[in-house]
């Protein structure tokens, strides 16, 4: 038996650290209520270099990857802070999100399997014999667990990615806007369409009406988005 020499270079610990700091950061950005109020929010590279227990090296090669990413921005002499969108911005944002998304359930009509439907169903039953405008924090979860279940349906890990980066700002929009307008009860009745039309395995149907759904929340931002000027 022989042996051959392989050619290895030795685990750099830094950039292992970097991406686990990473990793978390994205993952904090993520659940973040941008939009909740108008302040920016500042992200101060010592509190995190003690939070995740990291020297700030990482912290900082983190941040560069996420600036990459578009989640973050740099500003000199003031530090860094999460990217929040101009209206305009989140309304492009939107209507990405509603090519991607119908797509996603008009693959999902021929890709999903039934356990995969009756979550999405269940999804929806939660809130049948519950006013949502009364759970308001519950609902906008369910909301954005609905949309994100969805996306998975497709069985396309592409748009997967592609929606990655829009999450945060959706996600933050929607929190806002679920409690106006009485825009939870409409959301329930639409979720309930949706549910209905890839049950039958309607692609048409099915990737029309989620289309139509996520552009109503552009035409809602576009009427009343005044949080994000």
């Amino acid at each position: 038996m022989t042996y051959q020499d392989i050619n290895v270079k030795p685990i750099e610990t830094e950039s292992s650290f970097r991406m686990k700091a990473y990793k978390a950061l994205k993952s904090a950005i993520m659940e973040m209520d941008i939009y909740s109020h108008r302040e920016e929010i500042r992200l101060e590279e010592r509190q995190l270099s003690e939070k995740l227990g990291v020297s700030r090296t990482p912290i900082r090669e983190a941040m560069t990857l996420l600036e990459q990413e578009g989640f973050v921005r740099s500003v000199p002499r003031r530090g860094i802070f999460v990217v929040r969108k101009t209206r305009q911005e989140i309304l492009e944002m939107i209507t990405v999100w509603a090519a991607l998304e119908s797509m996603a359930a008009r693959l999902a009509c021929a890709r999903a399997s039934e356990a995969e439907i009756r979550e999405l169903r269940e999804n929806v039953r939660a809130f049948a014999d519950r006013d949502p405008e009364e759970f308001v924090s519950e609902y906008s979860e369910a909301n954005l667990a609905f949309h994100k279940i969805i996306i998975r349906m497709s069985g396309c890990e592409l748009i997967g990615e592609m929606t990655e980066g829009l999450f945060p700002h959706m996600r933050g929009v929607r929190n806002v806007t679920i409690g106006q307008d009485h825009r939870a009860q409409r959301s329930i009745v639409d979720h309930t369409r949706i549910v209905a039309a890839i049950e039958k395995r309607d692609a048409d149907l099915a990737e029309r009406l989620v289309r139509e759904h996520t552009l109503g929340l552009a035409r809602h931002v576009e009427a009343h988005g005044e949080f994000l000027d």
